[in-house]
């Protein structure tokens, strides 16, 4: 069985690399450390990262016979709140952080795991709520973030050797941050129409 014991701290687009298979997973599995589960080509894999190392969609594993391994984020049931208005959005957030809500925020949206309580909570909250199926990657603790190095260079096995030097950076090479600055929104009541001007949101 295929082992993999520890991530590659570079972004693929950063570096040429190239992609020895996928591990898709529910958010659920990709809290786990220590797993077994399949590569989407059906080979079996023994995942043994350090104690409390969370995998989000998007990061690359080091495989033992050398492979890269791409972790691909499982389209689940999650629950999506939509709501133009910021502050009626920050609200309902607030309220799901008391709960200790995992969230995933977007623009003019937030995401939630699948509870028939909390939806109601959020319409009650003037959210319009619906039932999807998409990615579920929420936020990661202020305090407890895995850092991404970017820029530094590969250092599992002579990697930057295997696949080649760094691909051109685009214009901007950290996380790509949606643009929070959104002017003139509405509440999520459609029969409002007064309009709200917002600032951009500093990460």
């Amino acid at each position: 069985m295929l082992e993999i014991k520890s991530k590659l701290k570079v972004r693929r687009e950063a570096y040429r690399i190239k992609v020895g298979g996928r591990l898709e997973l529910p958010y659920e599995l990709r809290q786990k450390s220590r797993l077994r589960a399949q590569l989407s080509s059906g080979e079996e894999v023994g995942l043994m990262l350090p104690p409390g190392e969370m995998l989000r969609g998007g990061d690359l594993l080091v495989a033992s016979d050398g492979r890269v391994i791409e972790v691909v984020a499982q389209p689940e049931q999650v629950l999506q709140a939509d709501c133009a208005d910021a502050l009626e959005l920050a609200r309902a957030a607030y309220h799901l952080g008391n709960r200790h809500v995992a969230i995933q925020l977007g623009a003019g949206w937030l995401r939630i795991g699948a509870d028939h309580v909390l939806a109601k909570m959020l319409e009650g909250l003037g959210l319009k709520v619906k039932a999807i199926e998409a990615p579920f990657e929420p936020e990661p603790g202020a305090y407890g973030g895995h850092a991404h190095h970017h820029d530094a260079p590969p250092t599992h096995g002579g990697i930057i050797h295997q696949f080649g030097e760094p691909a051109a950076r685009p214009h901007h090479a950290g996380h790509d941050h949606a643009d929070h600055d959104h002017a003139d929104h509405g509440h999520c009541d459609h029969d409002h129409h007064h309009a709200h001007t917002h600032g951009k949101h500093r990460h």
